[in-house]
C-alpha cells in the first residue's frame, strides 16, 4: 500500500525505473513544474520587445558540434542523472499545491543566561526537514540584546500542506560576536514539532531542550500561527514630536511597536529601529502585512507603544495609544494623523498631565504587495552569470586533488554547483543565454592576471548557450588559463552591477540580475567587496556564493546578511540583504536537489521585497488594490 506521504511511481524506457517521490523533498520540483508553465510567456515577452525596441541578447558562436559533444556527453549525462529527482515530473499523482501560506511568530520566556555581566542576546532559526537527517535552513529573527524572554517582531512565512507531514526545529541562540555566527553562539535550546501541530492549536506552547534533550532551564517558546490569505500591507511613515526625556545623560532612544488584538491579548506585529538620542524622531518608512497589524480588518482596534531603548535590556515606557487603520487613514487623508502618547503612570499621579509626546503618522496607506510569481509570471526576466574561481588554491587541474579536476565521469564540485543552480533558474530566462566569467587567472595571449574575463574569451560577447554551453566553455577554458591569484570580488559584482544600475531607471519590474560566485578561498579584497554588496543593495541583484573545498568560509557568512545589517568599510549600510552564501560541502552527502533548495532559497524574498520595496509593478501585471474605504472609528478608539 502507498503511503500517504510517498507515492511509488513507474515508468519505461530501456527498462523500468522505480522512483521513490517524498513530498517531503517538494520545493525544487515544485519551482521545475511551475517554470514549465512559464513557457506560454516567453514568446509574449520576445514580443513586447521588439515592439519596445529591446534588443535580445546576441548568441555566442557556435561551436564544432563534434568538439561539443566530446567534451560535455560524460558531463551532461552525469549531472542529468543526478538532478533527475530534480526535474522529473511524474504522469499521474501529481505533487500537491500548496493549501495555503501560513506566518509563525516566536517569543520565548525564562531563556538560559549565557552573558557573565548582561543577559542573554537572543535569535531562532527555524529550519525544515527535508529528508531522513537533513535539516535546511528557512530563516532567522532579529537578535534582541540583553532579553530572556524576547517577543521577535520578523516572523517567519512557510508553505502549508495538509496532507504532509512538516517537521519543523526552532533553535535559540544566545549571539554575541559581530557577524552573528552560529558556531560562535551558545545554544539556548530548541523544539522539534510540526507545522500541522502549530497551525491545529494557533498558539502552540512548548519546553526548550537541550541537544541531548534535558530541559533547558525553564525556557520555554511560544509559536503563534497565522494563515496568509491577504496580500496587502500598510506603508507607514512615522514620527514624534516633544517625547519624555528618559536618559540621565541624554535625551531618549525611542522606538515604536505597534500591536495586534487577538483573543488572547496584544501581538506584536511589528517593531520599529531605535533612533538615538532624538526627542523628536523620524523613523525609516516600514511596511506591515494587514493581516499581522489587524486581520484584514480596519476597524479592529491596534495598540502602539513608544519605549526608550536602554542596552540593558530594560527598556522603559514613554507612552501608548490605541486607535484603529480607519482612524489613521481617515486622519492622515489631508494632513499627518497625531496621537498622543500616554502614560498611564504618570497621568495618574500628575495633575493636569496632557501627553508625553505626540506620534505622528505622516503616512498610512494599504497597497497590495506582489508574489515571486506575479512578478515572474507578469513578465519579469531573472539574468543570471556567473563567475568562476581561478586562483592558484584550488590546485593544478590536472591533478585529481585539485577542485578543478574533471573526473573521467564529467564532474567535478564547480561543475556540480553551476548545474544545480543553473537548471532551475534557466527556465526563468527566456532566451537561456548566461554570461560566464573566470577570475583570478592568467589569461591567454599575455598571460596577464585577470578578476574578469569571459570563459569563452570573447569579451564582445561572453553569453554561453544554456547551461550546456557555460558547461562547455569552462571545460574548454581550463587548459588555456594559468590558474594564480589573488582572490578578488569586486569586480565581477561591480560588473554585474552596472546593468543593475540600467535597469533600476526601469517603470516596471522587469529585469533582476543574479550573480552566481563559485569560489574556493578567503576573499583577499574585503573591504572592496563590502562596498561593492552594500552599493549594489539598491539595486535589481542577488549574489549567490557557493564555497566548494574545505576552506574557513568565515568572511563569507559575515558577507550573508542574514543576522545583521553588512556595512562597507566607511560605515555605510546595506539597504537590504543581497548575499546567500552555502559551504557546498556540506551537502556532499545530501540528495543533489537540497543543494539547489539551499542556494535559492532566499532570491523570491529579495525579488519581491526590492520591487515591492520600490513600488514597480510586473510588466503585465494587474494594479495594485486600492485602499479600503475607511469608516469612522468608534468614539472610545479616538486619541
Amino acid at each position: 500500500m502507498t503511503s500517504v506521504h510517498e507515492s511509488t511511481l513507474q515508468y519505461t524506457g530501456t527498462g523500468i525505473v522505480l522512483l521513490q517521490f517524498a513530498f517531503t523533498n517538494l520545493l525544487v520540483t515544485k519551482w521545475t513544474i511551475k517554470a514549465n508553465t512559464f513557457t506560454t510567456f516567453r514568446a509574449d515577452r520576445r514580443a513586447a520587445a521588439a515592439e519596445e525596441g529591446r534588443a535580445l541578447r546576441p548568441r555566442p558562436p557556435q561551436l564544432d558540434s563534434d568538439t561539443s559533444a566530446q567534451l560535455t556527453a560524460n558531463a551532461i549525462e552525469t549531472f542529468s542523472s543526478r538532478f533527475a529527482m530534480a526535474s522529473f515530473v511524474p504522469q499521474g499523482p501529481k505533487p500537491t499545491d500548496c493549501v495555503t501560506k501560513v506566518a509563525l511568530s516566536v517569543s520565548c520566556q525564562n531563556l538560559l543566561d549565557k552573558d557573565h555581566f548582561s543577559k542573554s542576546d537572543p535569535l531562532c532559526v527555524l529550519l525544515l526537514n527535508t529528508s531522513g537527517p537533513h535539516w535546511c535552513e528557512v530563516g532567522r529573527t532579529e537578535k534582541i540584546m540583553n532579553c530572556l524572554d524576547p517577543a521577535f517582531s520578523k516572523t517567519f512565512v512557510i508553505d502549508y500542506y495538509f496532507e504532509v507531514v512538516q517537521k519543523l526545529r526552532f533553535e535559540l541562540y544566545d549571539i554575541d560576536s559581530d557577524n552573528c555566527n552560529l558556531q560562535e553562539a551558545d545554544f539556548l535550546g530548541e523544539l522539534e514539532c510540526t507545522l500541522g501541530q502549530i497551525v491545529s492549536s494557533k498558539k502552540l506552547m512548548r519546553p526548550l531542550v537541550m541537544k541531548d534533550k534535558r530541559p533547558a532551564g525553564k525556557g520555554s517558546i511560544t509559536i503563534f500561527a497565522e494563515e496568509r490569505t491577504d496580500s496587502r500591507v500598510v506603508e507607514f511613515e512615522v514620527a514624534a514630536r516633544k517625547l519624555d526625556k528618559k536618559d540621565f545623560f541624554g535625551k531618549s532612544d525611542p522606538f515604536l511597536e505597534f500591536y495586534k488584538q487577538t483573543g488572547t491579548g496584544w501581538q506584536l506585529a511589528h517593531r520599529t529601529e531605535v533612533v538615538k538620542n532624538n526627542l523628536n524622531p523620524t523613523w525609516k518608512p516600514f511596511r506591515i502585512p494587514l493581516q499581522s497589524l489587524c486581520g484584514g480588518d480596519v476597524e479592529k482596534p491596534i495598540k502602539v507603544d513608544c519605549f526608550d531603548h536602554n542596552n540593558s535590556g530594560s527598556h522603559e515606557i514613554i507612552g501608548c495609544f490605541e486607535t484603529n487603520l480607519a482612524h489613521i487613514q481617515q486622519a492622515s487623508a489631508t494632513y499627518a494623523a497625531e496621537f498622543d502618547c500616554i502614560n498611564k503612570k504618570k497621568k495618574e499621579k500628575k495633575k493636569g498631565y496632557k501627553n508625553s509626546g505626540v506620534i505622528i503618522v505622516k503616512k498610512c496607506s494599504i497597497v497590495k504587495e506582489y508574489t515571486f510569481l506575479d512578478f515572474i509570471m507578469g513578465g519579469c526576466q531573472i539574468n543570471f552569470t556567473i563567475a568562476i574561481d581561478f586562483t592558484g588554491s584550488n590546485g593544478d587541474p590536472r591533478l585529481p586533488n585539485s577542485l578543478h579536476y574533471i573526473n573521467p565521469q564529467g564532474y567535478n564540485e564547480y561543475l556540480s554547483a553551476i548545474w544545480a543552480v543553473g537548471n532551475v533558474i534557466q527556465d526563468y530566462d527566456s532566451d537561456k543565454m548566461f554570461p560566464a566569467f573566470g577570475f583570478g587567472a592568467q589569461i591567454p595571449p599575455r598571460m596577464q592576471v585577470s578578476h574578469e574575463f569571459p570563459i569563452n574569451f570573447n569579451p564582445s560577447n561572453p553569453f554561453c548557450a544554456g547551461i550546456e554551453g557555460v558547461i562547455q566553455a569552462y571545460q574548454q577554458c581550463l587548459p588555456q588559463v594559468k590558474l594564480y591569484g589573488p582572490t578578488n570580488f569586486s569586480p565581477i559584482i561591480n560588473h554585474v552591477a552596472q546593468f543593475g544600475k540600467q535597469a533600476v531607471h526601469q517603470q516596471t519590474a522587469s529585469n533582476y540580475f543574479v550573480l552566481l560566485i563559485i569560489t574556493d578561498g578567503v576573499i583577499t579584497d574585503m573591504d572592496e567587496t563590502r562596498s561593492a554588496i552594500v552599493n549594489a543593495s539598491s539595486l535589481p541583484m542577488s549574489i549567490i556564493i557557493v564555497g566548494v573545498g574545505g576552506a574557513d568560509f568565515t568572511a563569507m557568512e559575515f558577507l550573508d546578511g542574514d543576522d545583521g545589517i553588512l556595512r562597507s568599510a566607511t560605515g555605510q549600510a546595506a539597504m537590504r540583504d543581497i548575499v546567500q552564501f552555502v559551504p557546498f560541502r556540506q551537502f556532499q552527502n545530501a540528495p543533489q536537489e537540497m543543494l539547489t533548495q539551499s542556494v535559492l532559497a532566499e532570491i523570491p524574498g529579495q525579488v519581491t521585497s526590492f520591487f515591492n520595496t520600490m513600488k514597480l509593478k510586473p510588466p503585465h501585471g494587474d494594479t495594485p488594490v486600492s485602499d479600503p474605504p475607511a469608516s469612522a472609528p468608534p468614539s472610545d478608539l479616538s486619541s
